[in-house]
């Protein structure tokens, strides 16, 4: 597991193949801010949310202690508390759309709406958005049932919390990227806040790099097997892109990158920069957008063309998910805060903030990257262009074999372009931007080049 916290760095001295091993360090102000986040503040967030009794979408807009609407105003309340600190970077508001029936799981007109906050960006020039994502409503066991108590404590009392824990730490601090923090509504009507928001997005050409989606990922055991572990949890990404696959499928063919899509990158990124930030877990790569019959708020991004992953913990317990409270032939049922290992989501939290921070503290991915392939050589030459954003100390060149899941070495240069000792044969490569204080961009597979 310590190679997961500290990866190790091929640091080139002549931008040739000789280089010397080193260690990439923790960003001060990141690792403050990780230790920031508070399992109490965690626990008040989700209490908080029990106590409205139900959060389903269906449910009450008007009572002001009940339902999915007095659930909305205390989150945006929050928000608007966190803001005080901010200097004015963060502004919040309920973002709302009329829904009308849909036959299936809406059965009445419906005013949708998604608590936003956004961190806005210090560089005027950088327009790059990076997402964190939690839904607020819950349901019981028949998810149309808007009036009866429905705790959700995990299943999404967990994501929320992370979200506006996330707001809490961050607002206090300034990113040259935009950071967005939302909890949405109508995930269990069939992700409608997700829906909304990503298709405005794409509508309105939000430059949105990274959404980071959390449900679910509180609890620490497993029903059936009975698995306790709070050392470990999912990220969920796809492979194939699902947005204008047919477009890009030749160059994917071609060049094998079956693995190299943007959720693909972004789900590396987090396991590499969660690790190394948050001592005792392990992020664990998914190779599917997400489990088995069901789905989560990522992928309408994942759909618009976004990179998008989900974290899950890494054993659900399905007797406290979509269940009414109650105890049936010995077993406890229903999603308790009881339930809720608070120091598990106090590390999963955690790990959102270092990626959300190292991501809107890096310069923009390189520009043009792309690899030499008209001659037969056992070396592999890349090219690049400097950044649209921000202040670069240099770029990292990353490798890894083809079966490997994960990037394998990482190579420091200052200079725009890099022969590699590696044949391109055998061997993936990719290129990421580095920041003065050493926060890297998200990586960029090259292209071929004279194309």
């Amino acid at each position: 597991m310590r190679k997961q916290f500290f990866i190790l760095c091929l640091l080139a001295l002549s931008g040739k193949a000789g280089f010397s091993q080193v260690t990439i360090a923790r960003d001060p102000e990141i690792e403050k801010m990780v230790k920031e986040v508070s399992p109490d503040s965690l626990k008040s967030y989700i209490y908080k949310l029990v106590s409205f009794g139900t959060r389903n979408t269906l449910s009450t807009q008007t009572d002001p202690n009940r339902g999915i609407g007095a659930a909305r105003n205390w989150v945006l309340s929050r928000f608007n508390e966190f803001a005080k600190q901010s200097n004015g970077r963060l502004t919040a508001f309920i973002d709302t759309i009329t829904l009308q029936p849909d036959k299936r799981r809406v059965d009445t007109t419906l005013l949708l709406g998604n608590v936003v906050a956004t961190l806005k960006g210090t560089d005027p020039n950088d327009n790059r958005i990076f997402i964190i994502s939690g839904h607020l409503d819950n349901m019981r066991s028949n998810v149309m049932d808007r009036t009866g108590d429905a705790p959700g404590a995990n299943d999404d009392g967990s994501g929320s919390a992370a979200v506006i824990e996330c707001a809490r730490v961050m607002s206090k601090h300034g990113f040259p990227a935009t950071v967005i923090f939302v909890t949405v509504s109508g995930e269990e009507q069939g992700l409608l806040g997700a829906n909304f928001m990503a298709s405005k997005a794409k509508k309105q050409e939000w430059n949105i790099e990274a959404v980071l989606n959390n449900d679910i990922m509180g609890s620490n055991n497993s029903n059936e097997t009975n698995i306790i572990d709070n050392t470990r949890i999912r990220v969920f990404s796809e492979g194939l892109p699902a947005f204008e696959t047919e477009k890009s499928a030749k160059m994917i063919r071609q060049l094998g990158l079956e693995n190299d899509g943007k959720a693909r990158q972004l789900a590396r990124y987090v396991k590499e920069t969660g690790e190394r930030y948050v001592e005792n877990l392990e992020v664990v790569m998914i190779y599917r957008n997400d489990r088995f019959l069901r789905g989560g708020d990522h992928t309408p991004y994942v759909e618009n063309g976004y990179a998008a992953v989900r974290f899950t913990e890494m054993n659900e317990n399905y007797t406290r998910q979509h269940q009414n409270v109650r105890t049936e032939n010995g077993i406890n049922y229903g999603d308790l805060p009881e339930h809720i290992d608070f120091e598990y989501l106090r590390k999963n939290t955690a790990m959102n903030l270092s990626n959300l921070a190292n991501l809107a503290k890096s310069p923009s991915m390189p520009e043009e990257v792309k690899i030499e392939t008209r001659r037969l050589t056992n070396t592999s030459s890349l090219t690049w262009k400097a950044p649209k954003t921000g202040k670069v100390k240099g770029y990292y060149v990353l490798i890894r074999e083809t079966t490997s899941a994960y990037w394998q070495k990482k190579i420091f240069t200052t200079a725009t372009e890099y022969t590699l000792p590696y044949s391109k044969d055998n061997y993936f490569f990719a290129v990421q931007s580095v920041s003065e204080t050493g926060n890297e961009s998200l990586a960029v597979v090259p292209g071929i080049a004279g194309r």
